[in-house]
């Protein structure tokens, strides 16, 4: 078979003359959270770093575990674990922060490690069952069978609700400032 350099694959149509196709590819990171595994659209992560102390913030959900200043920029960072119902995370110096923007915020979630970089073609995807799991199936955009181990597909625009994401900014900038 041939590829052009457009990354298309040219399939025969009914009348013999050549018509292009792409072939859907999206590319995850894929990130352990206890004994499961998710992943999350490539283009949404800005950064992956070694979890350090936030700035923990009053009258936040738990799942929020505080602010980070990255660089200028105010980052409330989310504790993944907690907020799929499993417990708040005893962060330690092996955790990882990955840094996605949803939207036009940065934010920060905290998973235990990360795993690989996956390439995923659109007829690899299966819908998400609908059953009682650890996770509100409304997160997810589907699952995929990699190498022998399911991922759970996240779609972080829908995981983070921006008003949570403004609060947390809000309070972790009103924090700095009282610092100062």
């Amino acid at each position: 078979m041939v590829t052009t350099d457009t990354g298309l694959t040219p399939q025969a149509s009914g009348s013999d003359e050549l018509v292009m196709q792409e072939d859907q590819v999206d590319q995850y990171i894929t990130f352990t959270i206890g004994e499961e595994e998710y992943g999350v659209d490539i283009m949404a992560v800005r950064e992956i770093k070694a979890w350090t102390e936030t700035t923990h913030l009053p009258n936040t959900p738990e799942f929020m575990r505080g602010v980070l200043n990255l660089r200028g920029t105010i980052v409330p960072i989310f504790d993944l674990r907690c907020r799929f119902g499993m417990g708040l995370t005893e962060a330690t110096k092996m955790h990882v922060v990955i840094i996605v923007r949803v939207e036009d915020r940065m934010v920060g979630v905290l998973v235990d490690t990360v795993s690989d970089i996956i390439t995923v073609g659109q007829n690899q995807l299966q819908q998400v069952p609908k059953m009682d799991r650890n996770i509100d199936d409304e997160y997810l955009s589907g699952l995929v069978t990699v190498e022998g181990r399911m991922v759970a597909l996240l779609d972080v625009e829908l995981l983070f609700k921006p008003q949570s994401i403004d609060h947390g900014i809000a309070l972790g900038e009103a924090a700095v400032g009282d610092q100062n």
